[in-house]
């Protein structure tokens, strides 16, 4: 894949540091395109300490791993359901946020009891953790989440269970299943998931993404399942953009999608002044900090993203950038999203004219596609020209694609040229990139029907 910036250079975010067999590696998420992941959280989890040595800890919301007092935690995860071979497992745990974190996060291992008891467990009757050793997690910082490889232990459905102890004096504290939606979590990945039979390049997202509720869930589970590139349009978290929701939020369910993620930004994200969570989380593939627009190619097609949270205007940085990017584009085929519509018919945001000049550039290059999101809906136009006007032969068919989590909005008066719309359903948005043509399909969370697909044509 070959991406454009609009600077040679770029500033990379700050990601977790995960210490595995004495190797530091930096935090990534899982993105390979022949793979599906399923997530499981704990059956149980509790933690040991040695001054109390008959109290359970069984219902805190914590668990810790420390050295004085001693204290080891245990965690148990039923898998099930998985088909095929394990290519992957991780364990996956967030720490607290009341604490400024600890200079180790333990050194984990496997366990071969897996029937001890969350509630009856305690340092005198402990299980032991007897199993080969996964690796050790160095210093860690708070509320962030963290990784262990544990591929070596998970073959597939069953029962397994796994240790961890410190030899530090500096307790290390995580979540809990009782924390909720910050509850550790084993990622499973098996090579279930193939691309289509014509190897055509798939480009699926959404925006309005991450919040406290399951939405986000749902739509990342959606991806588990599909292969390709991952697109967002925008407001990626809520409700101010700040790096403690991307952690709490967006990290837990999108964020194993990152490696393979081209994000643009919204305005949620830039509540946080300057978008700096934004750009922080997603670092080099959100393109240089603080301006948001780049470019790349997949196969025959040419995909932009924008930022419509800073000046679009016609001589604007921005909009003489991307004239440039189309001139230079050797690909037949273009596709470019950002934030704010041009075209919608809900009733919560108007369209955004001051991005009019955008697909002004957009059309006078013969593109073809143009995805939105911000408002909280799904909605596909026609071909049209930057006026609105039906055009058969150079216009562009666009997209407003917000149902990704945050809460659905209403529709107002219906615009010309809306073929298909739906207020009610959470899905992604799937593009299948042909060679001089495009499949696109809604794609519905688990217990919802709503479908909307076609073909199209590039110019």
């Amino acid at each position: 894949m070959d991406i454009r910036f609009p600077r040679p250079s770029v500033t990379l975010g700050t990601a977790a540091m995960l210490v595995v067999a004495t190797a530091t590696v930096v935090l990534t998420g899982s993105g390979a395109a022949s793979a599906a992941s399923v997530t499981f959280t704990p059956v149980a989890d509790t933690y040991v300490q040695s001054d109390t040595a008959s109290t359970n800890y069984g219902t805190s919301t914590q668990v810790v791993v420390d050295n004085s007092p001693a204290r080891r935690m245990f965690l148990r995860f039923t898998v099930s359901g998985v088909s095929g071979t394990v290519t992957g497992a991780k364990l996956r745990l967030r720490t607290i946020s009341g604490n400024s974190g600890s200079d180790a996060g333990g050194t984990f291992r496997r366990m071969s009891n897996t029937t001890w008891s969350e509630t009856g467990t305690t340092w005198s009757n402990q299980p032991a953790i007897d199993g080969a050793t996964f690796g050790s997690l160095g210093a860690v910082s708070g509320n962030t989440w963290y990784e262990v490889d544990v591929t070596s232990a998970v073959t597939g459905n069953g029962t397994y269970s796994f240790g961890a102890t410190s030899t530090s004096g500096d307790g290390a504290y995580y979540d809990t299943r009782e924390s909720g939606a910050d509850a550790p979590q084993l990622v499973v990945t098996t090579g279930t998931t193939t691309p289509p039979p014509s190897g055509d390049p798939v480009f699926v997202g959404v925006g309005d993404i991450a919040n406290s509720g399951s939405g986000d869930s749902a739509t990342a589970t959606l991806l588990d399942s599909v292969p390709g590139t991952v697109f967002t349009t925008g407001d990626n978290v809520y409700d101010n953009g700040t790096a403690a929701e991307f952690n709490s939020y967006y990290e837990p369910t999108w964020g194993r999608h990152k490696a393979r993620t081209r994000p643009s930004p919204g305005n949620h994200d830039y509540n946080t002044s300057g978008a700096s969570g934004y750009y922080s989380y997603f670092g080099a593939q959100a393109g240089p900090s603080g301006r948001g627009y780049y470019s790349f190619d997949l196969g025959n097609w040419h995909i932009v993203s924008l930022n419509s949270n800073i000046s679009m205007s016609a001589g604007s940085t921005q909009e003489q950038w991307l004239r440039a990017d189309l001139a230079a584009s050797s690909k037949p085929c273009t596709l470019a999203y950002w934030h704010h519509p041009l075209f919608t018919s809900s009733s919560n945001h108007a369209p955004s004219t001051s991005t009019r000049p955008l697909y002004q550039a957009l059309y006078d290059y013969n593109a073809d596609v143009v995805v939105w999101g911000h408002n909280h809906v799904y909605e596909r136009f026609g071909p049209m020209n930057p006026s609105g006007g039906y055009d058969a032969s150079r216009g562009m068919r666009s997209f407003v694609a917000g149902m990704g989590g945050a809460s659905h909005y209403s529709f107002g008066t219906i615009q010309p040229n809306s073929e298909a719309r739906n207020s009610s359903a959470y899905g992604v948005l799937k593009f299948t990139l042909h060679s001089g043509t495009y499949d696109w399909q809604f794609v519905p969370v688990a217990g919802q029907t709503y479908n909307d697909s076609g073909t199209g044509a590039c110019h």
